[in-house]
């Protein structure tokens, strides 16, 4: 997004997610291939193969989608690196949607990749655990008039 000559990267919160997410750029940019290395050290499993292979019910689990996630995007930032031989316009600003507030805290350098992906597990953990503790919902609602949402909830309510 560009707007009066600034430059803002905004990076995805949790339900981007897709088996074989980052494979592309593991196969393509060694920059990025590190970034996968990296987080596999971290957490001590294969969390690559969990983004590359799946299956789909292990990468939803919020425990491996959040860190899986954060990877693929720091992994991506680092292929634009290298295609740009480390010299590019970096962003004047920087956001994320939800997890995506980790990625954006790791490329603006409030703590490193590491810790990010920890934290990002940490999360993750910590969410999946409130969720059996207290099962949940959520939707979302396009297109109808309030009026018309609040009584349906009205109706509905227990």
């Amino acid at each position: 997004m560009t707007v009066s000559g600034k430059t803002a990267w905004i990076f995805p919160g949790q339900g981007s997610q897709a088996v074989g997410m980052g494979l592309d750029l593991h196969s393509e940019f060694q920059s990025s291939r590190k970034v996968f290395e990296q987080a596999d050290s971290t957490l001590s499993f294969s969390l690559s193969t969990v983004c590359f292979e799946g299956p789909e019910d292990v990468l939803t689990r919020t425990i491996n989608t959040q860190p899986a996630l954060l990877t693929v995007s720091c992994a991506c930032l680092k292929a634009i690196e290298e295609l740009n031989d480390g010299s590019f316009s970096r962003p004047d600003f920087v956001a994320g949607h939800s997890l995506g507030e980790y990625t954006a805290c790791a490329y603006a350098g409030v703590f490193d990749f590491s810790t990010a992906v920890f934290l990002a597990r940490e999360r993750g953990r910590l969410m999946q655990e409130a969720g059996t503790a207290s099962p949940g919902a959520m939707a979302a609602v396009l297109g109808m008039e309030e009026d018309v949402l609040n009584e349906i909830c009205r109706a509905t309510s227990t």
